[in-house]
């Protein structure tokens, strides 16, 4: 079967930091497990059950350890077996950030072996 997505899928760590607005409480921090991650978005698993459509902070942890902190909007979402699966693409994403994450696919590629069209 041909591959038909766009960018290379990574798994890598994160948090998402849920801080509703207009909110009194504080700012909440939620591990996320990134299962499918590249330049456009990002698909994660979490408990938290979130508002399709609404816009999340969260810091993504690239291979270097290095964090990145980018803003997501909730594009799909499924309930599933031990949580919630979510997929999001990145809004205003700097071009260096992007960048960032089509090196690491660059050397998955290379490590695994494996070509993109």
């Amino acid at each position: 079967m041909d591959e038909k997505r766009k960018f290379r899928r990574l798994e890598l760590e994160g948090e998402l930091i849920m801080n509703p607005i207009g909110s009194e409480e504080g700012i909440e921090k939620v591990s996320i497990s990134i299962h499918d991650c590249s330049r456009g978005g990002m698909g994660f698993q979490s408990d938290q059950q979130l508002v399709m459509g609404d816009n999340y902070e969260c810091n993504l942890t690239i291979w270097t350890k290095e964090v990145i902190h980018v803003f997501i909007k909730i594009v799909r979402g499924a309930m599933v077996e031990d949580g919630y699966s979510y997929g999001a693409i990145f809004i205003g994403m700097p071009e260096y950030d992007r960048q960032r994450i089509s090196v690491y696919e660059t050397v998955q590629e290379t490590l695994t072996g494996k070509k993109e069209d």
